[in-house]
């Protein structure tokens, strides 16, 4: 159930700051170096300092990127950089951006989400070194910098008809754009009864988790470790709730990128030999160009269909008969685990075809991952990956449907876009020690 709280939510001053794209930053995991770098100079209050800092050859355990991220957070509230708002509110978010040529808007709202994971559905499984990361942060400062990405299911679209109606009209309070010119507009919403009317839309429906299962499992291993303390909440922010950003799956402007497959290592691969032993299960159609390919995967969506690419081949893979994979994995899983492109792709070509099982692609031993499509042609041609899977996107639809059962979706299955920015609110915590 999604039992949400109002919340005073802490941002930037924006008399302190030329402008709220300078201070925001992408999710931790999305910031590798060359991108901390790059935010680090923007300017000098810019999120990246708190939610990945730079670590020191001298860090030990009292001096460290954790205890420096608190300091710099008390830092910035102490000199008004950042603020905490008045009064308990809501936060309307709209992400305006480019898809496949077209241009949408999705809309979600921000809030505190109580803690209940017997009642949170995950797809994801989650690691342990991301984890001890986030944990040894939220130790250090008791906030929450960033949000998870929820999803929820209301046809009736409750929640965004009292919101949209409540900020109808207004010019938001914060925009800001990412490096992708994706503009994020953010709206607060304090009054009372907006507020009552969006928890009670919300309080039967089931969560999904979309994106940043590593920072859910995180705040509940935190609970559990200020409960054994015997710690308790001093305020509606705290250790028992969430930051969270819902969106609602029946509402339009949900896009997910599908990530694709650049395989290499794999002894004696020869491209004609794999197609042939491909043709007992899918019906295999050449094409003349790399773009051609691109255009039957495209056409094929809905029919389980992929793009293979090796030197001087590009074909395209359809699975003639669903009941393969009832054959190659079982009743273990359910029907909607087993319908999946990525699953259909690891069961029924990686594995039995190219020998790639699931030990191989726990260690990433024959894989690289990639949105962008022009990486993986590029991979091959220049001799660097020995073939190219590209994949159709897995739908919201999907990732509920594989949630429900308590099942854990395929590495790699999903990329929501965009991603949500980092350092427009964020909270901290009261804790009664």
């Amino acid at each position: 159930m999604a039992e949400i709280r109002a919340f005073r939510g802490i941002r930037y001053d924006a008399r302190k700051v030329r402008s709220l794209t300078d201070v925001v930053t992408p999710p931790y995991d999305r910031v590798p170096e060359d991108v901390q770098a790059a935010l680090y100079a923007r300017s000098p209050v810019n999120m990246v300092r708190i939610i990945k800092g730079r670590t020191e050859p001298k860090d030990d355990e009292r001096d460290n990127v954790y205890t420096r991220a608190a300091r710099t957070f008390q830092e910035w509230s102490a000199s008004g950089v950042l603020v905490r708002d008045p009064e308990p509110s809501l936060y309307v978010y709209h992400q305006e951006y480019t898809f496949d040529a077209e241009r949408l808007v999705r809309k979600g709202v921000m809030a505190l989400a109580t803690l209940e994971p017997e009642k949170v559905h995950a797809h994801e499984r989650t690691l342990k070194g991301p984890k001890e990361d986030r944990l040894r942060l939220m130790r250090a400062s008791e906030a929450n910098f960033e949000h998870v990405f929820m999803l929820y299911n209301d046809p009736r679209r409750a929640a965004e008809r009292a919101l949209g109606a409540a900020i109808a009209d207004r010019p938001p309070d914060m925009v800001a754009e990412d490096a992708d010119r994706n503009e994020h507009r953010v709206w607060r919403v304090s009054d009372p009864r907006t507020i009552g009317e969006v928890r009670a839309a919300l309080l039967d429906k089931d969560l999904y988790i979309a994106d940043g299962h590593h920072r859910y499992e995180t705040s509940v291993n935190y609970m559990r470790e200020c409960r054994e303390r015997g710690w308790s909440p001093a305020a509606p922010e705290s250790f028992d709730a969430r930051l969270m950003t819902l969106f609602n799956i029946a509402e339009p402007g949900m896009s997910i990128r599908p990530i694709h497959r650049m395989v290499h290592g794999v002894a004696g691969f020869a491209p004609e030999t794999f197609l042939e032993r491909a043709g007992e299960w899918f019906d295999v159609t050449r094409h003349g160009t790399f773009e051609a390919m691109q255009e039957a995967v495209a056409a094929g969506k809905g029919h389980h269909t992929f793009g293979f690419f090796a030197r001087d081949v590009a074909a395209s893979l359809r699975l003639r008969d669903e009941r393969v994979m009832d054959e190659r994995i079982g009743g273990a899983w359910s029907k909607e685990y087993r319908r999946l492109g990525v699953s259909i792709l690891h069961a029924a070509i990686l594995e039995p075809l190219l020998g790639i099982d699931a030990k191989a692609l726990e260690e990433q031993a024959n894989i690289t991952y990639s949105v962008n499509v022009e990486k993986g042609r590029k991979g091959v041609e220049s001799g660097a990956e020995q073939m190219f899977f590209i994949l159709n996107a897995t739908s919201a639809g999907e990732v509920v449907g594989v949630a429900d059962h308590g099942e854990k979706m395929p590495q790699k299955s999903t990329d929501f876009y965009p991603k949500l920015l980092t350092g427009l609110v964020f909270s901290k915590m009261e804790i009664r020690k």
